[in-house]
């Protein structure tokens, strides 16, 4: 991506009122997903400014999803929307018939909030995917992981590490087939849904730090064509939105997508390699004094 192209990216304040519309659009409340693909329908956001990275060594977030959660976090402060779960936002019933609002006013009054509401807004931040210096954790385990994953495996090791993967969230008879010239594809295995629906799926598995490309997921249908019912693809990077929007075209079969936010979430879920550490901490128990 050229710099030119990343200065296309709107700033948080140019998105303060595109996100208060498209809140408006969705029915007063969204997922940020639902949020990203309204304004970029609404300021007509090309696909090559969608998929600027914020920083590909560290994490999957683009630019643009950086901006738009600054965006949101403002909008809070500044009481226009709250968000009921990490991920769904509302807009206050006040501010849904108001067109549009003075964005400067609005960072303004966020500014203004004390630092109890600052501190809660940093919180925010860093479940969202902005971190900084000490509260750096979060992000510090995605990013050892995405290094482990992309620099220290070797690509057979990965495929293994797919092949236990899908095992642990329920496909059976999982097999790499990567080494032997298959078609291209790296794997397949079996998917029931309730012990009766069966799925045939192959998958692919790319160590990537960038982005994969909606030409590499249209490779991957050509091989899969004739041989499953479904696909699946995963990656430590991140997918185009032209990827994704070919995943879903009328008429092919469905591909699944995994990219490097999602598939650590998992590994983390399933223990696969990433911990959740307890520190231990020692506690004088007054009242066992007490009844000495």
């Amino acid at each position: 991506m050229t710099e030119d192209i990343r200065n296309d990216v709107p700033e948080y304040s140019d998105l303060i009122n595109p996100t208060l519309s498209s809140l408006r659009f969705l029915g007063g409340s969204g997922t940020v997903g639902e949020i990203k693909s309204r304004v970029i329908e609404e300021l007509q956001i090309s696909n090559a400014v969608a998929d600027v990275q914020h920083d590909e060594r560290l994490s999957n977030q683009t630019e643009l999803e950086y901006q738009l959660t600054r965006a949101r976090i403002y909008l809070r402060r500044a009481g226009l929307i709250k968000n009921s779960s990490d991920d769904i936002w509302v807009i206050k019933p006040e501010y849904r018939s108001i067109k549009n609002v003075d964005a400067g006013e609005v960072i303004d009054r966020a500014r203004s909030q004390s630092d109890v509401e600052r501190e809660t807004v940093r919180k925010n931040l860093i479940q969202a995917g902005e971190r900084s210096g000490a509260d750096d954790e979060e992000r510090s385990w995605r990013s050892e992981l995405r290094t482990v994953l992309t620099e220290q495996l070797s690509p057979s090791a990965f495929e293994r590490l797919t092949q236990r993967l899908l095992r642990e969230i329920g496909f059976r008879e999982v097999e790499v087939t990567g080494r032997s010239g298959d078609g291209g594809l790296d794997g397949r295995g079996l998917m029931k849904i309730n012990g009766i629906l069966s799925f045939h799926v192959v998958f692919q598995c790319k160590r990537y730090t960038g982005t994969v490309s909606s030409g590499e997921v249209r490779d991957f249908r050509g091989a899969m064509a004739g041989r499953a019912d479904r696909g699946l693809f995963l990656t430590t990077g991140s997918f185009s939105r032209e990827a994704k929007q070919e995943t879903t075209r009328d008429g092919v079969k469905p591909i699944d997508l995994v990219d490097g936010s999602l598939l650590a979430d998992k590994l983390k879920n399933l223990g696969l390699g990433v911990e959740t550490r307890t520190v231990k901490r020692i506690v004088v128990n007054e009242e066992w004094f007490r009844k000495v």
